[in-house]
């Protein structure tokens, strides 16, 4: 598989197998995540890989009760440890650059034949105190990891390149 097959066969999968990911796979993955650019190289963002099974249920009534968010084969808490910075351009790197490093786990996960789906609707408290994260930690998003019970390829709509793509000036 390429690069372009893995972004072409990419897709939010909310329906896992009960089955562990092999550590050898999940370590080139997080391998992965490792080189992952990041704004003055600061890589500031750290996982939580959250496998055990009732932990990962608890995860998933934190994510709002989506249940198949704890039914794969772990549960991913993406952060970051903010500096407080702000670049010239005005952004917290932070999300920026932890979503990058997320990008390259989904990509590198799609290569090992697992699925992924990037959770956004979670309550971080609940996430910070059931595993222990401390109060200086940005948690930016969970990440529902594991073997897709469907890993048919999607239609995706998508919006024509001349809709999103100016040169040289907007539009």
């Amino acid at each position: 598989m390429n690069v372009y097959e893995a972004i072409r066969t990419r897709k939010s999968v909310r329906d896992f197998k009960d089955q562990p990911i092999e550590k050898e796979k999940l370590e080139r993955i997080l391998k992965a995540v490792r080189l992952a650019p990041s704004a003055r190289n600061s890589q500031e963002w750290r996982f939580v890989i959250v496998q055990e099974k009732a932990l990962r249920k608890k995860l998933a009534e934190a994510a709002y009760d989506q249940s198949f968010v704890g039914e794969g084969g772990a549960v991913v808490i993406c952060c970051g440890e903010s500096g407080g910075r702000i670049m010239r351009c005005g952004q917290d790197p932070v999300p920026i650059d932890v979503a990058i490093a997320i990008d390259h786990l989904t990509l590198a996960a799609v290569e090992e034949g697992l699925g992924t789906c990037w959770i956004g609707s979670f309550y971080p408290e609940k996430v910070r105190e059931l595993c222990g994260i401390p109060e200086d930690i940005v948690i930016v998003e969970l990440l529902a990891l594991g073997y897709p019970k469907d890993f048919s390829p999607v239609k995706k709509n998508r919006l024509n390149l001349k809709e999103i793509v100016f040169y040289e000036k907007w539009k």
